[in-house]
């Protein structure tokens, strides 16, 4: 635990590596003395203040006491120590966080406080409590609970993994930290208390992974809140057979009152985001959250270059976070193109005349803010799970509301035969079933074979809420017949206005796409090229 009068950074050692004046240490070489008079011991964190006369009534020894049940061995795993006045009182309790900040409570009372670490790093970035003491994927199961208390608590009982949110309203934010090393899991178990904050944190980290692998320990059934009160209890095998009765997580999906239903009807509906082009947004109403829109092509034919028009039109239409996925694209040429399409210029190419201050200064203005553009391009991974919890992540806990993702069968490439249909099958299955879960757009692309049908499974298709094709003929000797695009709609669940959805022509220019004219404007002509 620090210490607010130690002074070792700005003072010189004299003497070092000297026995512990501590009778509670035995350390043999901890122990220095610094010119200033104070003395400090690296292994227990005994203080001696420079004033000799002030040492009895100010300094403290830190020592494993056990507490509320919980044994010396168990406080040892965690480097949990109690700070202990000269007369022998323990006043506090500290509890080091894996970035080295401190939460402390009082020994007496259930008052908290937070003291960052030796080089600034604060609590609230922390992460979870004990994670820095297992390492990823060292057990089948992990289990996180709402205190530092009842981590040590479960951990007595279980010994195996266990974790601690600092606090129920922070739970979401403290397990998007260390997001990674939870999956590294086959199991999460979610041991917060038994009150309303707690549910509300269960629900909340619940988002975070895939269902299947949550698993919740209720407490309540034994007059119990949490996983402590069972050992001041002398109860550890009742909380131990409580722990090994968790049922895996439901989420609260099944409704039958009349009043949840009239809530479910008064509940506004969110516009659609319109699309770059006019007549897909007459045709679908625009982009939705808790939709799929599959964009299928043969390649070549400018996929990319749409996804980037949708994209920059999200960021310009709303305030929400968006999460790009281009797994063919280096994030570089990916930022360069939302320029692009702002200052209307192809930067990326050598000769276009654009400095790197102008593309930064048009990105600046498309994207507005940190923390607004996630960016992820590789995954390095032929795993679908991979990408399944790299989107979970993005929405649950970066607050995406829009995923792009190019494309689809780059994920499981390198699978190939069998293997990759049924990866992909899996893949759009539990998609779509993620999109409806957390309500997200996703917009997405997917290659097609030589009777357009989505490559390397049909089912990419079939699982998307809204399907629109793309044709070019690349090698048209006629230039804007080679860059223009004919865009229909087989499949509108919203809707259900399908077939053709008028022609986009691509500028090489600008690198943009001209504008598109509506069916409902009252150009004749405008509205002949459309059909």
């Amino acid at each position: 635990m620090p210490l607010e009068r130690r002074n070792t950074a700005t003072s010189k050692v004299v003497a070092g590596k000297l026995p512990c004046p501590s009778p509670t240490c035995g350390s043999s070489d901890a122990y220095h003395e610094y010119d200033d008079g104070h003395g400090y011991c690296y292994s227990c964190e005994y203080y001696k203040p420079p004033n000799e006369s002030d040492a009895l009534l100010n300094s403290f020894t830190y020592e494993y006491l056990p507490f509320r049940g919980i044994e010396k061995r168990t406080l040892s795993v965690y480097d949990v120590k109690a700070k202990i006045d000269n007369e022998g009182k323990p006043v506090a309790v500290g509890f080091k966080y894996p970035n080295g900040s401190y939460k402390i409570r009082n020994w007496d009372e259930k008052k908290f406080r937070s003291e960052p670490s030796k080089d600034g790093a604060q609590i609230g970035d922390a992460g979870l409590f004990g994670r820095d003491k297992f390492a990823a994927g060292s057990h089948k199961y992990v289990t996180i609970t709402e205190g530092e208390i009842d981590a040590l608590s479960l951990h007595q009982v279980l010994r195996s993994p266990v974790v601690s949110v600092q606090s129920a309203s922070s739970a979401a934010r403290d397990c998007a930290v260390d997001a990674a090393w939870l999956a590294s899991f086959e199991r999460v178990y979610l041991a917060f208390d038994n009150d309303e904050p707690g549910l509300d944190a269960t629900r909340n980290v619940a988002k975070l992974f895939d269902y299947n692998k949550v698993f919740v320990v209720k407490f309540g059934a034994h007059n119990r809140k949490d996983a402590n009160e069972y050992l001041v209890n002398n109860e550890s095998d009742v909380l131990l057979n409580v722990w090994t009765n968790a049922k895996k997580y439901l989420p609260e999906t099944v409704i039958s009152s009349l009043e949840e239903f009239k809530t479910i009807i008064e509940t506004p509906t969110r516009e659609g985001v319109p699309y770059p082009f006019p007549t897909l947004t007459e045709m679908t109403y625009g982009i939705r959250t808790g939709e799929s829109v599959l964009f299928k092509a043969q390649e070549g034919v400018g996929k990319t270059e749409i996804m980037h028009a949708i994209e920059y039109k999200l960021l310009l239409e709303t305030d929400d976070n968006v999460g790009a996925i281009f797994l063919e694209e280096p994030k570089k040429r990916h930022l360069q193109a939302l320029a692009g399409l702002h200052l209307k210029k192809p930067v990326h190419l050598p000769d276009a005349g654009v400095s790197d201050a102008e593309i930064y200064g048009a990105l600046q203005k498309v994207v507005r803010r940190d923390d607004r553009l996630h960016v992820y391009s590789h995954f390095g991974s032929d795993d679908p799970t991979v990408l399944l919890d790299t989107i979970r992540f993005l929405v649950s806990a970066r607050a995406c509301r829009f995923i792009l993702l190019d494309h689809i069968t780059m994920a499981v490439s390198g699978l190939g035969g069998e293997d990759e249909r049924r990866a992909l099958d899996f893949l759009s299955t539990r998609l779509e079933m993620m999109v409806k879960e957390l309500d997200f757009a996703l917009i997405f692309v997917s290659h097609v074979n030589d009777d357009g049908k989505t490559r390397g499974s049909r089912y990419i298709s079939k699982v998307a809420d809204v399907v629109i094709n793309l044709e070019r003929d690349t090698e048209a000797e006629d230039v804007i017949e080679r860059n223009t695009t004919y865009i229909s709609i087989p499949k509108n669940r919203f809707a259900g206005k399908t077939g053709k959805a008028g022609t986009i022509e691509f500028d090489p220019e600008t690198f943009c796409y001209k504008p598109q004219y509506s069916f409902g404007d009252s150009d004749a002509s405008a509205r002949s090229n459309l059909s």
